[in-house]
């Protein structure tokens, strides 16, 4: 697989991060974002808290719940979120005819006037007739702009392989954005679907320690195929919080059974409402957290 290596080392990511916000550079676009890198304040030593919007929706390859394949409808659901960043799971770049081979990921940006960052957890050679690699993972869309991306390694099962045994694997996203002056970090992330709930045992500790080497305000969202309260969720809880304890079901979308696609959020983020969207764009409903971002991360 190629995977897409981190583009700011930690040791030097602060100066850069000033660079690019001072140049009004951006990585890994795709298409004008509604916010530019010339409206993000100075760094300084304080901050007043941030607004912003954040969702997660797992598209199902742009297919509904009634499993016709069509990205229009699933740009529409998502316009509709009226999110400043969301993080997309179950997404298809150049992957097969159940998506036409279309570039979801960038297509949707395009669509909506965000910015994109695509972390494939799978990246094949390109199908017969066709010249683009496929793919298929998760992907962050954004209003702000992008200062950082990566795709990180975590534990995963291969779907691809007839005898999978746990192994690291890319496809768990972070982009660091810059809002309004302020660096903030949000992760895509779509764990395991087993009912062993090993390996998202061994994913959550994997997630964990990759946000343990970043400071500053932090959003974890995904499919978890597991409800919040799940043992092998625990260790969640306390780095972070659930946004929505009490909120309602999100799968399936017509008539959801479980709570499984969460907001997340470390302890310097406030929470000022959350909901889930009813739509059957997907066979996923999204969830919209409406946060007050504090402190300048980095």
């Amino acid at each position: 697989m190629n995977r897409r290596t981190r583009w700011i080392r930690q040791s030097a990511h602060r100066a850069l991060v000033a660079t690019a916000l001072a140049a009004g550079v951006t990585l890994g676009v795709a298409g004008p974002g509604t916010a530019s890198a010339s409206e993000a304040d100075s760094a300084g030593p304080a901050a007043p808290a941030v607004p912003l919007r954040v969702a997660t929706y797992n598209i199902h390859a742009g297919a509904g719940e009634d499993g016709v394949f069509d990205l229009d409808r699933t740009a529409e659901a998502i316009r509709g979120l009226d999110a400043d960043v969301i993080g997309l799971q179950e997404v298809d770049v150049h992957w097969d005819a159940r998506s036409d081979f279309t570039d979801e990921a960038h297509e949707l940006a395009e669509r909506l006037h965000m910015r994109a960052f695509f972390a494939p957890i799978y990246d094949f050679p390109p199908a017969a007739d066709h010249t683009e690699r496929r793919q298929y993972g998760v992907a962050v869309l954004s209003r702000y702009p992008v200062v950082a991306a990566e795709n990180h390694d975590i534990t995963r099962l291969s779907t691809q392989d007839p005898n999978p045994v746990p192994a690291p694997a890319p496809g768990f996203a972070e982009v660091t954005l810059a809002v309004r002056g302020t660096f903030v970090h949000v992760y895509s992330t779509h764990l395991d679907y087993r009912p062993d709930p090993s390996v998202r045992r061994a994913q959550v500790d994997d997630m964990l320690d990759i946000l343990a080497e970043d400071d500053g305000p932090k959003v974890l969202v995904g499919d978890f195929n597991a409800e919040p309260g799940a043992p092998e969720l625990a260790k969640l809880w306390g780095p972070l919080t659930d946004t929505a304890p009490t909120g309602g079901k999100t799968y399936p979308a017509i008539e959801p059974a479980e709570r499984i696609d969460v907001v997340t959020v470390s302890p310097d983020v406030t929470v000022t409402g959350v909901h889930e969207t009813a739509t059957d764009a997907s066979d996923h409903r999204p969830v919209t957290a409406d946060l007050e971002i504090h402190g300048r991360g980095r």
